[in-house]
């Protein structure tokens, strides 16, 4: 289905500030709906001259009311003798009110609201009325009474606001709790959700005929909805516990804010749900960050063993489990930072090749190219992956140039991880412009502990595939690596 952006664009000569307006307009009014028991729609003049002149940018139904439209109109032409209260409100300028039939419905109430940008008529906003429920009680006499003053600001221009979105996701509806101020700033009236919210503030005296100052509440942001005539958002606490979101809509007439409609949600729930994922995630952030840092002292303890031992293989061996240790530290350094189980691995990849670039001597010189990216992984791929990508990387530095016969002396050589992945899978590939590897190697019977050790990493604790062979000379020479980690575990999504 096309947006009301989309519509507006290829079926009406509507500008660009005129979308804009009509946009704002269609994300806040939730609460005309609400507050008029009634169905909406949003109609523009088209601009191709067809028979049919008038299309439908936009439609809403009620919360508190059962639908008059079981159908999606949006999008649909209609002729203007089909509507000729709406083709009047688009020529007089001015709320037209009457009947009009729906097909297959006897005859409805129906409002025809010009919708103003300045000094035009951009758009028509029909109200459908469907049935009230006998005599209007208190409560739907001012809702109308409300409605009606929106109304009147929506042919003026002044709705909806340019600052603020007003009852879009996430804000107080009518039906969570109303609350009518005046002209200067004393409750009209509240209805039974807002009183209810009022006693979690400790408000139990009757709130008619008071500003919320005066009752204890201090909504300072309605304050300034009513002096400055913006829409505010606030929230007011009561102890640890208690947490009513405020939100001001004021009601305008000739740019002079006559009252506020305030809107009133407890989210103190919500609230307490928040402090307890962020209790959680700060706790697993320290848990991290502990890891990382005993992983780091038995880095350091290793690195002081190594330099103490005289014999050369002892002192290598050391290293090299100091090297393994401080890549598995390098993801819980990541994760240390950020909430979750989850990382970019970016990040781990910019650390290991400083890494094996800081561990590593090799006799030639060697440059470390990065390709492409594995996005975001749980940590339970990530730490085993990080372990074998150091080591294969580690390992192609250091043995991939030893005795280079791949030119002069000076030529540099080149290890390029290259890294990229799909809903399936993650892949790494590893390609180095070195002397390759020899006729008889099998990774399968492979002597070398850090080769060993990659390869049950990837086919054990990964579920993964591992390559390894020579490169032909048509690819650059040298050695290829190809390591494939599913993403998607039996059983798990």
């Amino acid at each position: 289905m096309s947006t009301l952006a989309e519509l507006a664009s290829q079926r009406t000569a509507l500008d660009e500030v005129a979308v804009d307006h009509l946009m704002r307009l269609v994300a806040s009014w939730s609460l005309l709906s609400d507050l008029a028991f009634s169905d909406l729609l949003l109609m523009a003049e088209l601009a191709d001259g067809d028979a049919d002149d008038l299309i439908v940018l936009g439609q809403m139904r009620p919360n508190n009311r059962a639908t008059l439209l079981s159908d999606d109109l949006v999008g649909t032409t209609h002729r203007s003798e089909w509507w000729p209260l709406v083709r009047r409100a688009f020529a007089e300028g001015v709320r037209v009110e009457g009947q009009t039939q729906l097909a297959h419905e006897n005859f409805v109430p129906v409002w025809c609201v010009p919708v103003r940008k300045g000094p035009r008529v951009v758009a028509v906003l029909v109200r459908l009325q469907g049935p009230l429920r006998g005599t209007a009680s208190l409560y739907e006499r001012s809702y109308l009474s409300i409605f009606q003053r929106l109304c009147d600001m929506v042919a003026d221009s002044t709705f909806p606001f340019r600052e603020e979105a007003v009852a879009g996701p996430g804000l107080p509806r009518v039906g969570d709790g109303v609350v009518l101020l005046d002209r200067l700033g004393r409750v009209e009236f509240a209805t039974p959700n807002a009183v209810n919210a009022l006693h979690r503030l400790g408000v139990y005296a009757p709130s008619e005929g008071h500003t919320l100052a005066e009752l204890g509440v201090k909504a300072r942001a309605v304050e300034r909805s009513l002096a400055y005539g913006l829409p505010t958002l606030d929230e007011v606490e009561s102890g640890h516990d208690v947490v009513i979101l405020f939100h001001g809509v004021p009601l305008l007439d000739g740019g002079v804010a006559t009252g506020v409609l305030t809107l009133l949600r407890d989210v103190s729930d919500l609230r307490q749900l928040n402090r307890i994922v962020l209790s959680r995630e700060t706790a697993v952030r320290e848990v991290h960050h502990r890891v990382k840092n005993n992983l780091q002292t038995i880095s350091s303890l290793l690195h002081l063993q190594a330099r103490r031992s005289d014999v050369a293989e002892t002192k290598t061996a050391l290293l090299e489990a100091e090297r393994r240790v401080r890549s598995i530290a390098v993801v819980h350094e990541v994760l240390s930072r950020e909430p979750g189980e989850e990382v970019v691995f970016d990040e781990i990849v910019r650390s290991l090749v400083l890494l094996v670039e800081d561990t590593v001597l090799a006799l030639h010189p060697v440059e470390i190219v990065v390709n492409g990216t594995l996005g975001v992984l749980s940590s339970d791929v990530a730490t085993p992956l990080a372990v074998a990508l150091a080591e294969l990387l580690t390992n192609a530095v250091e043995h991939a140039f030893v005795d280079f016969a791949g030119g002069a002396n000076d030529q540099v050589g080149v290890v390029t991880l290259n890294l990229h992945h799909d809903e399936r899978e993650a892949v790494a590939e590893i390609r180095d412009n070195g002397r390759g590897l020899d006729e008889s190697f099998s990774l399968e019977y492979s002597t070398s502990l850090g080769l060993s050790i990659v390869r049950d990493l990837v086919r054990n604790q990964l579920r993964g595939s591992i390559e390894m062979r020579s490169s032909t000379r048509y690819d650059g020479g040298g050695a290829y690596v190809r390591v494939s980690v599913p993403l998607e575990r039996d059983g798990e999504g």
